[in-house]
């Protein structure tokens, strides 16, 4: 395993070229271009405002805020997932024939969609500032930890589903299902506080809800996140990592063989 990070870490000028190339390439041709990374996410926002705020009506205090602060993770989760899973396959021509750790291949997807995240919360930021919340500074500090434990297990996630789609390709349509429903057990759009009680292990359970849980009481609460909540996360992160990865060095032997 160390010595792959290793191999990894040496591709990193391999890697850096192919996270620009993905994000010049993206939205290349259109005529908004870059601007579609805060209009994708905020068109999300007006819908689901729209529908949990008129239709459904949640009683959450400036819903809005609440929603943005956890829409802009899970659509960098959702991207590195979906994505993710064909990203080996989009390369077939240079797993083929040229030979690097196939791991660059998904970590510089992910790596390209997190750029993405980080740019789009520019949008949660001014937000906050809007909304008249302002920042808990204190808790801010624990912002990139948050966003380094989310890194890891949308990576991890990547991982996983990009090789067993070489060799099982209807999983890419599986995932697609999948996330749609992961979403509404992810406590972006109703506070954990409103599902019933015997039913709540499930959503904690849910590798996304405490990420999504320490956004929120560092953007949304302004307060300090939980103990349990950052361990939670920190060691879901890590275990779906480091899963996801040896899984990855088992399956990718045959890559070329399989495409």
């Amino acid at each position: 395993m160390i010595q792959r990070l290793k191999d990894i870490y040496a591709y990193r000028d391999m890697i850096g070229s192919l996270v620009r190339r993905e994000l010049r390439g993206r939205y290349k041709g259109s005529v908004l271009g870059f601007l579609w990374t805060y209009i994708n996410p905020l068109c999300q926002v007006v819908v689901y405002s729209v529908v949990f705020s008129v239709i459904f009506r949640v009683n959450i205090e400036k819903f809005y805020l609440y929603l943005i602060i956890g829409m802009m993770p899970w659509t960098f989760f959702n991207t590195s997932v979906q994505g993710g899973s064909t990203c080996i396959r989009a390369q077939a021509d240079m797993v083929k024939k040229i030979y690097f750790p196939r791991e660059v291949i998904p970590v510089s997807y992910v790596t390209s969609a997190f750029v993405n995240m980080l740019f789009s919360f520019i949008i949660v930021f001014l937000a906050v500032l809007a909304s008249g919340f302002g920042f808990y500074w204190r808790g801010m500090l624990f912002l990139p930890v948050i966003m380094l434990f989310e890194y890891l297990l949308a990576l991890g996630v990547a991982f996983a589903v990009s090789a067993v789609t070489v060799y099982f390709r209807d999983l890419e349509q599986i995932i697609s299902v999948v996330m749609m429903a992961w979403i509404y057990i992810t406590p972006i759009m109703y506070a954990i506080d409103y599902v019933p009680e015997q039913y709540r292990i499930l959503i904690v359970m849910n590798p996304m809800t405490p990420i999504v849980e320490v956004y929120h009481q560092i953007l949304y609460y302004r307060m300090m996140p939980t103990p349990n909540y950052l361990i939670l996360a920190g060691g879901t992160s890590c275990v779906v990592f480091v899963a996801g990865a040896l899984l990855f060095a088992v399956l990718e032997r045959n890559f070329a063989e399989e495409m």
